[in-house]
């Protein structure tokens, strides 16, 4: 396996909860061009998401197992991820008391995947929670990408930091509300349908309290992923 010493020893450290140093699609730029072409590739497997394999379009993306890929520290990504929405899933339609919950039984291990979303489902604030369900994921990286500092599994880890480091800018209370509330207004007006909830013109969210903020697909209160 390559060793990209010179790409990784000039990036920038990554920590969680300050301002990503560079945009994920600047980074991706950059390892592409210093990666070999077969690792390169693997850059677009990089994702937030766990698409599963066989691409039914009628359930949630993580409903089937990921298509396994050449590395190991993504599949191992994928499956940890899946596992979590998973749990989501579960403890969500426990909480509304609906039957049809998770689109299948999620899997015993990660262990850890389990009780990250048992412990995000019992926060009051869904900003509070989507930002442990972030830096959980972020410590699930750090665990899975292993000791091989300067090899490929490194880069890959890296750009999905930076995939959360851009989604928790817009988790931030004081700046950029407003596209998170756009993000996932879709997200919460199919709660309030679920539910039984008025809403005003346009599906658009009534005046609430702090607990009726839009959620993330992956979120504590979605449970799903588009």
């Amino acid at each position: 396996m390559s060793s990209y010493y010179y790409l990784v020893a000039q990036l920038p450290y990554l920590m969680y909860g300050q301002a990503a140093p560079m945009s994920s699609d600047q980074f991706a730029a950059l390892a592409k061009d210093m990666l070999d072409p077969a690792d390169a590739a693997l850059l677009e497997l990089c994702s937030l998401d766990p698409e599963a394999a066989d691409g039914d379009s009628q359930s949630p993306s993580y409903a089937g197992m990921p298509a396994p890929t050449p590395s190991s520290f993504l599949n191992r990504w994928r499956e940890w991820e899946r596992a979590l929405r998973l749990h989501l899933a579960r403890y969500r339609a426990q909480k509304i008391k609906r039957d049809n919950g998770a689109p299948v039984d999620p899997p015993e291990n990660p262990l850890e995947a389990g009780s990250v979303a048992k412990a995000a489902m019992a926060m009051e604030s869904p900003l509070e929670a989507e930002q442990y369900l972030d830096k959980a994921r972020w410590d699930a990286i750090e665990t899975l990408e292993g000791l091989d500092h300067f090899g490929r599994n490194t880069v890959y880890a890296y750009l999905l930091k930076l995939f959360l480091m851009e989604r928790r800018s817009l988790f931030t209370a004081e700046e950029g509300f407003s596209e998170y509330k756009a993000l996932y207004a879709s997200i919460l007006e199919a709660r309030y349908s679920e539910a039984g909830s008025d809403t005003g013109p346009g599906g658009q969210m009534s005046d609430g309290p702090q607990s009726d903020r839009p959620r993330s697909e992956n979120s504590i209160e979605s449970g799903e992923a588009t």
